[in-house]
């Protein structure tokens, strides 16, 4: 299986993948390089949101994509709680290259506040969490009409994660898969 790569110039997105720097919920760079990948499927179901947000005169910022199941192990080692990381040995839609975590941003570059920050495992993380100001709620309730509008599926603990409805039709995918590999 061949992953699309996205980048500013393919998809009109900024990229700050937090997993390839130590701003990340384990303190830790955990790509050795940066990449965002995805299944050709969930890429346009990502260009169909970016021309959804376009005529609003916003831009999403992708915090993470592809996320080979080596990294995801790292991750759970960290954080060994299935409702915010997916346990590795049953996979995710990470792992399968159907999954994106983003936020809004002006075409500036300022970002829009969702109340909490990405990784910010809490309740008030939830899409569905009013204990956030009423301006970051209508933040989220915009992101979330965006994603679901072009097609993904939200993830009611993480304001930040979409995916592809029922990731388990595609398949778990390797690091390898990569020309030049992220995590190994």
């Amino acid at each position: 299986m061949t992953l699309l790569p996205i980048t500013a110039e393919s998809h009109g997105v900024s990229i700050d993948l937090r997993y390839a720097t130590p701003d990340n919920l384990t303190g830790a760079a955990i790509y050795r390089r940066a990449g965002a990948y995805l299944h050709p499927d969930a890429a346009a179901a990502l260009g169909r949101a970016v021309d959804l947000a376009r005529p609003l005169g916003l831009r999403f910022r992708i915090y993470d994509a592809f996320r080979p199941p080596e990294a995801q192990w790292l991750l759970w080692k960290t954080l060994p709680d299935a409702r915010f990381v997916a346990d590795p040995r049953l996979g995710s839609a990470h792992g399968r290259g159907v999954a994106i975590d983003l936020t809004l941003e002006t075409p500036g570059g300022r970002i829009l506040d969702m109340g909490t920050g990405f990784d910010e495992m809490a309740e008030a993380s939830r899409h569905s969490s009013i204990s956030v100001p009423a301006a970051a709620q209508r933040n989220r309730r915009l992101l979330l009409g965006l994603m679901i509008a072009a097609g993904w599926a939200h993830y009611d603990p993480e304001w930040w994660h979409f995916n592809l409805p029922h990731p388990e039709r595609y398949p778990l995918l390797s690091d390898s898969v990569l020309d030049r590999p992220m995590v190994a």
